[in-house]
């Protein structure tokens, strides 16, 4: 393997930051609030088993989208529970049972595939996002159904929110509707399980509604889905590719397929070893974004191509081949957040972080 110095393009992802992120979610929810760590999509394309490794402290349980997320994870010696928050296939409950995961569940026929499960099941709740889960009406019926089986155990009762970092007034309905339904669940239902809600943005704007525990996902890698709240953070995720290439290049150029960006004065242009197949998305073309190179912004040019990216570098006094470029990340005392790039390209921070090619290698550090 090539070593770091002649890497073309790379993310560096700081371990001392994601647990500066956890500790945070931890202060806002209070001590006595377990702190769910989501990992799937390998952590936010930020590496499972690594992020995992580095929050074994802060961390009290783990969670995936699958049983195969589950069983790479407990294969690396993870040693705490794990919740499976997507719906198993049929041919992947008996295993699930076997390894004492915790599967996520919508009704009571589907509850029953898990009898025996040591660690019990996760009783999903639809108060409105309308993906996964029994009906809020339905709810308090389904669970006297499960309660009376004596081979189920519920490990916790769930519900997500839709619109958290979008529309306050309706998730405070929605957490007061949760809570009223958790008030009756409890007083017919009396046991040990666990009741969890928040996901980013409620634990960064409604921790008040924190339960028993809250599962952390974007904040833990450094964005904010509360732009207000973004200062509180530390960026886990530095993309990095490097100066390939240098032209200077007159007036009336074509810069990039389909000619939709010509120049119009000379204007020297740096060729960076970064494309849409290593995540730096094709959406980003003529959308005004920009990446630093040293510690400057520098315009990108026409469209992002597979494999390589080109940017006007002429108000750089120097710039020379092999120089670092940062996609996003911090370089001097200039910082691009994901959520920046995220907006130029039209979409959302979590597509951003999970579109990172696999051949984009990962450099732990901290």
């Amino acid at each position: 393997m090539n070593s770091l110095g002649k890497e073309r393009c790379w993310a560096e992802i700081d371990r001392a930051a994601l647990r500066h992120n956890a500790r945070l979610a931890q202060e806002r929810v209070g001590p006595e609030v377990e702190l769910l760590a989501v990992v799937k999509a390998n952590a936010y394309g930020h590496g499972m088993i690594e992020v995992a490794g580095a929050l074994r402290e802060e961390a009290k349980i783990f969670g995936v989208a699958n049983l195969h997320e589950a069983e790479e994870l407990r294969a690396s010696g993870i040693p705490h529970p794990i919740l499976i928050l997507g719906p198993a296939l049929p041919e992947e409950r008996a295993p699930i049972n076997q390894q004492g995961l915790i599967p996520s569940v919508s009704s009571f026929e589907e509850a029953r595939r898990f009898a025996g499960n040591r660690s019990g099941i996760n009783f999903a709740i639809d108060s409105g996002m309308g993906r996964i889960g029994c009906w809020q009406g339905d709810a308090l019926a389904e669970l006297e159904k499960i309660s009376r089986e004596p081979e189920l155990k519920i490990h916790s009762i769930s519900t997500h929110l839709p619109v958290a970092d979008e529309d306050t007034g309706f998730t405070r309905e929605q957490l007061a509707r949760f809570d009223a339904l958790v008030r009756q669940i409890h007083a017919r239902l009396p046991g040990n399980y666990k009741v969890h809600v928040l996901l980013s943005a409620g634990i960064l704007g409604f921790a008040r509604y924190a339960f028993d525990m809250v599962r952390a996902g974007l904040l833990l890698y450094g964005s904010s889905p509360l732009p207000d709240e973004q200062k509180f953070l530390r960026s886990v995720m530095t993309l990095k590719a490097r100066v390939v290439l240098l032209r200077d290049l007159p007036a009336g150029r074509s810069v990039s397929y389909g000619r939709t960006f010509t120049t119009s004065r000379a204007t020297r242009v740096a060729t960076i070893s970064v494309g849409y197949a290593d995540g730096y998305p094709r959406s980003l073309s003529n959308r005004g974004a920009e990446v630093l190179i040293r510690g400057g912004r520098c315009p990108v040019l026409g469209r992002v191509t597979m494999d390589l990216t080109m940017v006007d570098v002429s108000a750089l006094s120097q710039v020379a081949l092999g120089d670092e470029v940062v996609l996003f990340g911090r370089q001097g005392t200039e910082e691009i957040f994901v959520a920046e790039v995220a907006e130029r390209a039209g979409t959302i921070a979590w597509e951003i972080f999970t579109g990172i090619g696999s051949r984009v290698r990962r450099v732990y550090m901290g």
